[in-house]
């Protein structure tokens, strides 16, 4: 079980690399990409319809302003997308969320938070999720609950 993360942006991976952080201490191998919706569509389109066959079972999908990636990224992929607004336009990432949660109907993206809480919680939403099906990850996803939800 892997997680694929996928930023706009190489100035989005201090905040990213809390999901990868995360992510390790349940276990989960999560591979990080720098791929914009924009300057990289192809690139995009290329990671997301191989994601499956390559192992991933969920894509983490940050961006900021615009944040169109997160949409774009569930757009050409069934596996459940988590999308991580970033800041970067209007103060407080209100643009990037907005962007995010405001998805048609049938194109999911399941939205975190702005920042830091919500690539952390990204990657937490990841490992429950693996929980299910993962006895080892749910005895994790377990113990950082009786540890106050702190790794």
């Amino acid at each position: 079980m892997k997680v694929l993360i996928i930023m706009g942006s190489e100035s989005d991976k201090p905040v990213m690399e809390e999901s990868q952080k995360y992510l390790q201490y349940f276990g989960i191998e999560g591979e990080m990409v720098v791929a914009s919706a924009h300057r990289n569509p192809e690139t995009v389109r290329e990671l997301c319809i191989t994601a499956k066959e390559k192992g991933f079972g969920v894509v983490i999908a940050a961006a900021g302003m615009a944040a169109h990636l997160p949409g774009v990224v569930s757009a050409f992929t069934s596996l459940p997308v988590l999308g991580v607004p970033l800041e970067g336009g209007l103060p407080g990432g209100i643009d990037a969320l907005y962007s995010i949660v405001q998805m048609p109907s049938g194109v999911p993206v399941g939205t975190l938070a702005v920042g830091k809480a919500g690539a952390r919680n990204a990657a937490v939403l990841a490992a429950r999720m693996f929980a299910l099906t993962n006895d080892a990850i749910a005895a994790k996803v377990e113990a950082f609950k009786q540890n106050g939800y702190r790794i």
